[in-house]
């Protein structure tokens, strides 16, 4: 569904990647949206949502050769809005049932795309 619409991108690296498919495999293969699951899955999104605002906000100041003064500002306001996400993340996943942990499984996998070559 995504790759028919207009999309942003963010690359992530090789071990996340399979951590991420991985997960999402093993979570699928128990089909039990149960407390342990719902720990891995947060950790795994909390992972990936790092890994983007990484990308998105600290990359640009990156190539821009932002100063150490402006890093310093940019990851703190990333850490504030990421602790703000855990939060709201926590709270969803709390009442996650089996169908809800399917759909976030496949929009995982959706999300995750392989390299073009080169």
């Amino acid at each position: 569904m995504l790759k028919q619409q207009s999309h942003i991108v963010a690359p992530i690296d090789e071990a996340l990647k399979t951590r991420a498919l991985n997960t999402v495999a093993e979570l699928r293969e128990r089909g039990k949206a149960d407390k342990e699951a719902i720990d891995k899955l947060y950790e795994l999104i909390v992972e990936l949502t790092e890994s983007g605002l990484d990308f998105f906000f600290l990359e640009p100041l990156r190539r821009l050769k932002a100063g150490t003064m402006m890093m310093s500002m940019a990851r703190m306001g990333i850490g504030s809005m990421l602790k703000g996400s855990k939060m709201v993340i926590h709270k969803v996943l709390k009442k996650l049932d089996d169908r809800s942990l399917t759909n976030i499984l496949d929009f995982i996998e959706e999300i995750i795309c392989e390299p073009e070559p080169a």
